[in-house]
């Protein structure tokens, strides 16, 4: 659940105010990494406890102030989806941590006989470096952590420019849970991603736009430190002529309404069976009147920023002059300005020229494609780049197979939108533009620890039997070796 197409990184920049500082941190966490580079399980469990108290002690606050950051955030939306899904997060991995821990055992080659055996050990990679976006930024701040942690790394995190209050909050109450050479947090100081992202860390974990994740992928090779990118692109859905339209339109418009649309694996195009177009509207029109009977209602969120609201507002424009039918599902609500709240609305006749086809919406924006066989679908989706998620629609579990076999997607969730995110143990990451590697669950602690190889030599070395000068013996061990393994 997120990304913002907003945020930018700068030229990296070693005079940037906040590179020292950023430095001194880096230098002082590597300093304690290597002073206990591998912490034992008690410890481990009594980071995540720490985490979890933060965010249990501090909840109303928490709440408080990303409700300040957007202007209007639903405190519900909040809570169900930041601090529920944190605090779900570190119990689950906790259950688990034990179990993940324990060295793994490997077969070993046949040559190497005799041996004491051949294991692998996760093993904490040191010092992650975390970039947070505004649009869910207490769950995209902490819930890395929980891997982070989980796997035996210190952390530093930077939060976005859209987070202000936040931050100086998480800022304020850190030293009372953690020290500063195990996390630290920072405000973005004004740009400062870019002296972020060029230090020299262990491992680099981003979420964010792609066009900002090429720039800190760049910044990171130069310091050849590996990096996780979560990005976004154009998530489509497609509802089959077999799926009720009431029970489709109910469970899109939910995702569509979430955090009015600035969500990255949200619902970024659909596509519904010709003919069933003027069905579809007029459900969603009597559902969003139940549910958002007032577009200033405390229950449907602010858009983050002007600069996101012209944004959309220039997307909108530019869709209607072009050709495409604007259906305003808050009719007689007209978008607010000043208290930047953007009504829902449908997009009929979209065409591959105008720009809520181009670039990710990141807002209450949905356009709307027509189709008559499941083959146009799969051509249109695989003709652009992998999206984050993928959302068909249908009880046939034979075009379920051939969507998920025919369209390749970060994830996905099959009957619904959005859902598969919130499962803890389905590792959640991006492919191709929509981003490269995982975290949530097992595949989080995977990506912060070093799986390390450790081949133990037993009393005898059968190596000893092949040294130079190599005579008969050695040729024909290896021919027979060749041989037996062919």
């Amino acid at each position: 659940m997120h990304h913002t197409p907003s945020d930018t990184v700068a030229d990296t920049s070693a005079q940037h105010p906040a590179f020292a500082q950023f430095a001194d941190c880096l230098a002082q966490q590597r300093l304690a990494y290597h002073a206990n580079p591998v912490p034992t399980l008690q410890q481990r469990l009594a980071d995540l406890d720490a985490l979890k108290a933060l965010v249990r002690d501090n909840e109303t606050a928490l709440v408080d102030a990303v409700n300040a950051d957007y202007g209007s955030r639903c405190r519900f939306e909040t809570r169900f989806s930041e601090i529920l899904m944190v605090l779900e997060d570190i119990a689950r991995t906790k259950k688990q941590l034990k179990k993940w821990l324990k060295p793994q055992r490997r077969h070993i080659d046949f040559l190497l006989f005799p041996t004491s055996g051949c294991k692998v050990l996760p093993q904490p990679l040191g010092v992650v470096g975390v970039i947070v976006p505004w649009n869910f930024p207490i769950m995209l701040s902490l819930a890395p952590l929980v891997s982070i942690f989980a796997a035996g790394n210190r952390a530093m995190v930077k939060m976005s420019e859209n987070s202000e209050q936040l931050a100086q909050l998480l800022i304020k109450l850190l030293p009372q849970y953690f020290a500063a050479d195990k996390l630290q947090i920072f405000a973005d100081q004004g740009g400062s991603g870019a002296a972020f992202s060029a230090q020299p860390f262990d491992h680099l974990f981003f979420t964010g736009s792609a066009q900002t994740g090429r720039a800190v992928m760049a910044n990171a090779a130069k310091n050849l430190t590996p990096v996780t990118l979560e990005l976004g692109g154009k998530s489509p859905a497609v509802v089959a002529p077999d799926f009720p339209l009431a029970k489709a339109a109910d469970r899109i418009l939910w995702a569509k309404a979430f955090n009015a649309g600035q969500i990255c694996t949200n619902v970024d195009y659909l596509f519904l069976p010709v003919g069933s177009e003027q069905a579809f509207t007029e459900l969603a029109l009597k559902l969003v009147a139940q549910r958002y009977p007032d577009i200033n209602s405390n229950d449907y969120t602010a858009i983050i920023d002007d600069r996101s609201y012209n944004r959309l507002q220039q997307t909108l424009d530019d869709a209607v002059a072009k050709g495409a039918t604007a259906v305003n599902l808050m009719p007689g609500q007209a978008p607010d300005k000043a208290l930047r709240k953007f009504p829902l609305t449908l997009l009929f006749n979209v065409t591959d020229d105008m720009l809520v086809m181009q670039r990710e919406i990141f807002g209450p924006l949905l356009p709307v494609k027509s189709y008559s066989a499941a083959a146009e679908v799969i051509s249109y989706i695989n003709s652009k780049p992998r999206p984050l998620a993928f959302y068909p629609f249908t009880h046939d579990k034979t075009l379920q197979q051939h969507y998920l076999e025919q369209v390749m997607s970060g994830g996905v969730t099959v009957n619904h939108a959005i859902l598969h995110v919130g499962q803890h143990d389905l590792p959640f990451g991006g492919i191709g533009q929509s981003g490269m590697g995982h975290y949530h669950g097992y595949e989080g602690f995977l990506t912060f620890s070093k799986l390390r190889p450790v081949f133990y030599q037993g009393a005898y070395n059968s190596v000893s039997t092949l040294l130079p000068p190599y005579g008969k013996f050695a040729h024909k061990l290896t021919d027979w070796l060749i041989k037996f393994k062919g």
